[in-house]
């Protein structure tokens, strides 16, 4: 017993970690956009990460253990210093090292999520338990800003859930990626009821969320997930029953909610809003109380009255059954629409990938769409890709490097999907990189899920089922981030990384299941079984045998002994100790280096408060601080040139906007601005007329670069091109 509540609080301590970075990262850094809170929460993760790591350097259990998930590890890592080392030859090296301080924070969150799973292997129901109590915590905030407009959302205009993130497609992210551990949580056979039942209400409130989003992608994302979980979970029935009474009780509410202009429209008075969204709240509230008890009550009848084999088996028949109609009535549906089913499909398929198609209306319509603007996104990022395919523009330069292949004047810095973005930015060798690490952790998973062809027969025991809901959680996440940008939305990272790198961290399950045995973890089953060896229920259930495998096929033919490895637990080498020590102290370098963009704001802002107050001296000194600060950034050189242009230092002005460009000569704002103190101030139309030249080969869309273009031609007697320039601008 005196060991109980130590166990029981690292539970409860994990628990409340996840959720904590989870939920902090999602209210601190909200879509990632703003540079100093999403830095801050960078750095949390680079430090709690590397503490982590840093632990189970030294940590007795973990030292003994194979490295699980090297692979995934491995090319993590290489991504993570192929994102730094394009710094060098990006063309925004300022937005690269964002990018780098980023993809380095990732890497620490995932190897931590690695290594705690070595340290404590059993408590992966605490990590199911944090992602499904952050994802509850961030959605039921989203929905308060509907109940509580007045209080919350005040100014907002749209109709679609945003808050925390100020962005629809990570709310719809984060609802569907809690609705896995939901599911799990609902469907166990262990566990005190009163918890299992609230996944009921839970599921049904995160449901209302993602449909009140308007997310496509998370509803895509979700059918992914549930999809992985039907088919390869074996409480099925258990799950559907779950699944069932949360769309009983989220769907008349969500159907409610669209009827409601002040629910579902755009620039709706407060007033209006705050009437619809008190009967929003009257209505979730009574739909989770009810849920809660049906989910007791189902609980209750299924301990009391567990069906028999048969009525499982015709429960499941009737449950595919279902499943088996939804497609037949889309395709009759399809078949009734004008043009047919092949008709329907192919304008379907134009819609979604023509750069051209209209943006569908924020209403409830949206989700029966297929048009959207990521077509137009993502032939930028390729064109970008076809401009420079084997090591691409630089990691974060989308933004920079797509003004030269837009055909509109809309402001975008994410190409709104992890492959054409990955493209732009590192080329194939980022995109290899990504794949080897994917696939290194999808061999992970499969290992620990017993996905292996090799692993058919062996029991679905809870830690199975537990793995299979964090794998379905990384589904989840990773496949909207195909088709989105929240791979640079911190929180929406955050829980998809979490999950992924404690699967990647397990041990196979075959190994598993062995060590279980031998340590006596494994309850006996529930049948009787022979002298041989004997037969597990669920292999039993699928005709099959299993034979536990041989110790030489875990550990190899030259596994330790008990009694060495446990004198070797007992040692404490100082080789472990000096790789927590490097791994410590570079958390800690790379944090801060991440922290230098944020000094450099910090003292750019100083710089205008200065100037503000006419101390132009004090001002131009603290602008050059913020230039050492950041090296690679034009920010503070424009601010350093304003500066000087008010002491009336034109040649001093002048030379730190040449020095921006020559920073960044592939960025039209850099020679946008030369050009404009060129001509505004210097009075030289020539110099000006070349600045502008190449502000309009860069980004010829732009009127603003037609008409400074044309106005300095005009100025300086040449007759100005029907078309853009076509040679790349020269250096200042």
């Amino acid at each position: 017993m005196a060991l109980a509540v130590p166990r029981a609080a690292t539970g409860v301590g994990i628990c409340l970690g996840v959720a904590l970075v989870i939920v902090l990262a999602a209210f601190v850094a909200d879509g990632g956009l703003r540079l100093g809170p999403t830095t801050n929460v960078e750095i949390g993760f680079l430090l709690v990460g590397g503490a982590t790591c840093s632990a189970a350097l030294v940590h007795p259990r973990s030292r003994t253990q194979p490295l699980y998930g090297a692979t995934a590890l491995l090319g993590f890592a290489l991504l993570a210093g192929c994102t730094a080392l394009s710094i060098g030859w990006s063309v925004a090296p300022a937005d690269s090292w964002l990018e780098a301080s980023r993809t380095l924070s990732y890497l620490a969150l995932f190897a931590g999520s690695l290594a705690l799973g070595r340290m404590a292997p059993h408590r992966w129901p605490a990590v199911l338990h944090g992602i499904a109590l952050a994802c509850v915590v961030v959605c039921a905030w989203a929905l308060l800003t509907k109940v509580f407009p007045g209080a919350l959302a005040a100014t907002e205009r749209a109709a679609r859930l945003r808050a925390p993130f100020g962005y629809w497609n990570s709310v719809g992210l984060m609802a569907a990626a809690g609705i896995m551990p939901l599911l799990w949580l609902g469907a166990r056979r262990s566990g005190h009821a009163a918890a299992n039942a609230l996944a009921w209400p839970g599921i049904a409130l995160l449901i209302v969320c993602l449909m009140l989003s308007y997310s496509r992608g998370g509803l895509i994302a979700v059918g992914v997930g549930l999809a992985f979980w039907f088919a390869f979970v074996p409480l099925r029935l258990r799950g559907a029953i779950v699944l069932m009474g949360a769309l009983a009780g989220a769907v008349p509410i969500t159907a409610w909610a669209f009827s409601m202009t002040g629910l579902s429209a755009d620039d709706i008075p407060v007033a209006v809003r705050a009437d619809a969204g008190h009967e929003l709240g009257a209505l979730l509230l009574l739909m989770s109380v009810v849920l809660f008890l049906a989910g007791l009550a189902a609980g209750f009848l299924a301990a009391e009255s567990p069906p028999s084999p048969g009525a499982k088996r015709l429960a499941g028949r009737v449950l595919i059954g279902l499943l088996a109609i939804v497609p037949i009535v889309a395709l009759l549906a399809l078949h009734a629409a004008p043009g047919g089913i092949g008709g329907q499909v192919s304008k379907a398929w134009r819609v979604a990938t023509d750069p051209s198609a209209g943006t569908p209306t924020n209403t409830p319509d949206r989700l029966t769409s297929t048009a959207s603007v990521r077509a137009r996104y993502w032939k930028e990022a390729f064109d970008i890709h076809a401009s420079s395919p084997w090591l691409g523009t630089g990691a974060g330069a989308y933004a920079t490097s797509r003004t030269r292949f837009r055909t509109g004047t809309l402001i975008v810095r994410h190409a709104h999907g992890y492959v054409p973005q990955t493209l732009a930015d590192l080329g194939w060798v980022g995109m290899g990189l990504s794949l080897l690490a994917l696939g290194g952790w999808g061999w992970a998973a499969a290992q620990a899920t017993g996905l292996r062809r090799r692993d058919v027969g062996l029991p679905w025991d809870a830690e199975r089922v537990g793995m299979a809901a964090l794998v379905a959680v990384a589904l989840v996440f990773g496949v909207s981030s195909a088709v989105d940008w929240t791979w640079f939305v911190p929180a929406n990272a955050a829980l998809g990384l979490l999950a992924a790198g404690w699967v990647a961290g397990r041990p196979p399950l075959r190994t598993r299941v062995l060590s279980d045995r031998a340590s006596g973890r494994t309850p006996p089953p529930p049948t009787l079984v022979t002298a041989g060896g004997g037969l597990w229920a669920p292999a039993m259930q699928s005709g099959r045998r299993y034979d536990p495998p041989a110790l030489a096929d875990v550990a190899g033919p030259g596994a330790t002994p008990p009694a060495e490895a446990d004198r070797r637990r007992r040692s404490f080498p100082a080789g472990p100790v000096a790789a927590a020590v490097l791994v410590s102290a570079l958390a800690l370098a790379a944090s801060w280096a991440a922290y230098q963009p944020v000094r450099s704001e910090q003292a750019s802002d100083a710089a205008i408060t200065r100037l503000e107050a006419g101390s132009l001296d004090e001002a131009a000194s603290l602008a050059e601080v913020a230039r050492e600060r950041n090296p690679l950034s034009p920010d503070p050189l424009w601010q350093l040139a304003f500066i000087e242009e008010r002491r009336g230092r034109l040649a001093a002005a002048e030379l730190a906007l040449q020095e921006a460009v020559q920073l960044q000569p592939s960025s039209a704002e850099t020679w946008r601005r030369l050009g404009q103190f060129q001509f505004s101030v210097l009075h030289d139309p020539a110099a000006a007329l070349r600045s502008f030249r190449a502000t309009y080969y860069l980004d010829p869309a732009n009127q603003d670069s037609q008409t400074a273009f044309l106005a300095a031609s005009r100025a300086a007697g040449v007759p100005a091109p029907a078309t853009p320039p076509q040679t790349p601008p020269p250096s200042p």
